[in-house]
């Protein structure tokens, strides 16, 4: 089989079976399928799926349930490994999320991508916001520095440390990059092979920079793919939409066991106190200098109380 699409739903059975219908005609196109998972979401959805997708008819796409919800990157892997196990395993295996379209030719484009790029284990594609402007979807990988740079609103000093700054790629053009987003994310056979599915560790987040990570230790190359576009409405499968709502648990937990995967206590300190350093200098400033506050409710407590460690606390 060339490819195989996962889709991992939780609690979002409409906009699964949307995403279902914007891959499926391309999916058809490559002789693959698709795998909707339901990620334990304890509503109807396992019952809208079946109905949405029966009436796809014989449509190459399937539904399986999982038994508990383990984050994405847990959903995830209930299919790949099904589909690994299997008589004709997908030499590509294509993530999208729930909340996201594919735009005409874009799995085509990724498909072409990665035949013509033999080196390549990884590539994401272009993600435009709903109302078509770019949503970042490039990365550099976290490092203690790209934590102070994170924290710090000063142009100067943003400027020297922007070769450390997770977020400053412009998107703009095809190139290989350190990590991608995994809400459309289409991943070799072989790599994860070598190294391995998503560490079911990570709840949500940091899981395909984790996988990215392993990727380049293992020589492969992650690239960003400019011309394969997929719409998506951000955040409308987690909830976390914007900063008007406390940064969830699970992310701190993410993040802390990515840098202690990384570079054990010593790197988890040094990015923990950077951000801390820079990041109550700055409410200080503003403080003093009467702006309004931008960051999510509780955002320097809640770093104080889990970031160094804590108890996950799951959807």
């Amino acid at each position: 089989m060339k490819l195989l699409v996962v889709i991992v739903n939780y609690k979002t059975a409409s906009l699964s079976l949307r995403a279902v219908a914007s891959a499926l005609p391309e999916v058809s196109r490559h002789g693959g399928r698709i795998a909707v998972v339901d990620n334990a979401s304890g509503d109807d959805s396992p019952a809208v799926l079946r109905v949405g997708l029966a009436a796809l008819g014989d449509a190459p796409v399937s539904l399986l349930l999982s038994e508990r919800n383990g984050g994405f990157g847990a959903g995830n892997n209930l299919a790949i490994r099904e589909a690994l196990s299997g008589d004709d395993p997908p030499e590509l295996i294509y993530l999208l999320n729930p909340d996201a379209v594919v735009q005409p030719g874009a799995i085509d484009t990724l498909v072409r991508f990665m035949d013509e790029h033999p080196a390549a284990g990884i590539a994401g594609s272009h993600i435009v916001n709903p109302d078509g402007t770019t949503h970042v979807s490039a990365f550099r990988f976290p490092s203690p520095l790209g934590e102070v740079e994170g924290a710090l609103r000063l142009g100067l000093a943003t400027r020297l440390l922007q070769r450390w700054s997770v977020w400053s790629l412009p998107c703009d053009r095809t190139e290989p990059v350190d990590w991608v987003s995994g809400a459309s994310t289409m991943i070799r056979r072989e790599l994860l092979e070598s190294v391995g599915l998503f560490d079911e560790n990570f709840f949500l987040y940091f899981e395909e920079t984790d996988l990215c990570r392993r990727a380049a230790e293992a020589g492969w190359e992650r690239w960003f793919v400019r011309e394969a576009t997929v719409v998506h409405e951000v955040a409308a499968a987690t909830g976390i939409k914007d900063n008007k709502k406390p940064v969830p648990t699970y992310w701190f937990d993410s993040r802390r066991y990515y840098f202690l995967k990384q570079g054990g206590k010593p790197e988890l300190w040094l990015a923990n106190v950077g951000w801390l350093v820079v990041a109550t200098a700055w409410r200080v400033r503003r403080r003093i200098q009467g702006k309004p506050a931008v960051d999510p409710p509780r955002q320097l407590r809640d770093f104080v109380r889990h970031a160094f460690g804590g108890t996950a606390r799951r959807r």
